[in-house]
């Protein structure tokens, strides 16, 4: 070995590159037992309820103190919208059951 391969660190390491063929998929029979409704009851999901939105400039929003109020986007007699998962699935409005709040469902949304 030359002077120069033995003293310069920036000399490349040899790298061993190996390829690996996958097998084709088949289009056999999946295996298990099918996933029915019995299964998924148990899975937690995210329940929100929407009373409306409002948009404010970073201005207003830094202005904001205690006792500041914001307007929404929804009369006071209109539905809340109650998403699961982030999608609207029903309306309903907002009741108190003793000493916590509450939403009566009036309609659900239609699939699709």
């Amino acid at each position: 070995m030359s002077d120069q391969a033995q003293s310069s660190p920036s000399a490349p390491e040899r790298v061993n590159v190996s390829k690996t063929e996958l097998d084709e998929l088949t289009g056999g029979a999946a295996s298990g037992s099918p996933l029915g409704l019995a299964q998924l009851l148990d899975v937690s999901v995210r329940v929100t309820v929407e009373v409306g939105r409002a948009k404010l400039t970073l201005a207003d929003l830094v202005q904001l103190a205690p006792g500041s109020l914001i307007q929404l986007d929804r009369e006071a007699h209109e539905p809340v919208d109650i998403l699961v998962n982030g999608k609207v699935v029903a309306r309903g409005e907002i009741v108190t059951i003793d000493q916590s709040y509450g939403v009566r469902i009036t309609s659900v949304s239609k699939a699709g």
